[in-house]
């Protein structure tokens, strides 16, 4: 079974449920497990390609190294820590250093789980979910679906307008004011178009019975069965699991206001 076939709304719903325990938890080696079995299940169960994933999560992890470097340079050294290294007035302290990788694994963790569901999880299915299982209101939910479909028209379109701009003899804009002023040029006929389409998706949806009413019918179910709560129940049994294998070598240590 893939992950794509999960319920989208129990997905999102594992996701804020794994990184509300993750923040409860503040030593390095709960958040390091937890991505290791977020990753392989992403990659073994969600069939999704390495490149891909290294791809979105490699700036997450050049965030984790700054937060680390922060986190050492700036860290209050606590009467009774243990000192590892001293270079004029920078201390380096072992639960400093401990708090520091805490918090770059926290980081990646956090990323590994978004992206566990971003690249499962289809945007007009969730919508659907949402709709279906959490009440959100069908306008919100189809003036949301209608923008994520527009955003390609609306490249589209801006190529169209640069290159009508090159073909009249509009020069490239090379100062920063030349920019401000091409996009400028570029913004109000980009907003025209965008109104435009909005009426005319407006008026096509409901020339066709749509009214907003929360008591509709749905071409594509989206329901939920034990299978998602399997799913739910799994990634929080690895979070704890995480933490209570963190235990057992000693790492575990609960947040207690150290930031």
């Amino acid at each position: 079974m893939l992950l794509h076939e999960f319920n989208p709304s129990i997905k999102a719903l594992t996701v804020v449920v794994c990184v509300l325990i993750l923040s409860v938890f503040f030593d390095p080696v709960t958040p390091f497990l937890t991505l290791v079995v977020t990753a392989g299940a992403t990659f073994i169960f969600g069939k999704v390609s390495f490149k891909r994933w290294i791809l979105l999560f490699s700036p997450f992890i050049f965030m984790a190294i700054i937060y680390i470097w922060s986190a050492l340079i700036f860290s209050k050294t606590i009467e009774g820590e243990t000192i590892l290294w001293t270079w004029g007035i920078f201390t380096l302290t072992e639960e400093g250093f401990q708090r520091a990788l805490s918090l770059g694994m926290r980081v990646l963790s956090f990323t590994s789980l978004s992206l566990l569901f971003i690249l499962t999880t289809k945007p007009t299915e969730f919508l659907l979910s949402l709709m279906q299982q959490c009440r959100l209101s069908p306008k919100l939910a189809y003036g949301i679906m209608a923008g994520y479909r527009f955003l390609p028209l609306m490249k589209e379109e801006f190529e169209i307008i640069r290159s009508a701009h090159r073909i009249r003899g509009v020069p490239k804009a090379r100062t920063l004011s030349e920019k401000m002023a091409e996009l400028k040029r570029y913004s109000v006929p980009l907003l025209a178009g965008a109104i435009r389409k909005a009426e005319r998706t407006a008026m096509a949806m409901e020339s066709k019975g749509f009214t907003g009413d929360g008591n509709r019918d749905f071409y594509q179910k989206i329901s939920v069965s034990w299978k998602d709560w399997a799913y739910f129940a799994f990634f929080i049994g690895a979070v704890l699991a995480s933490a209570y294998i963190s235990w057992l070598f000693g790492f575990l240590q609960l947040y207690n206001g150290e930031l």
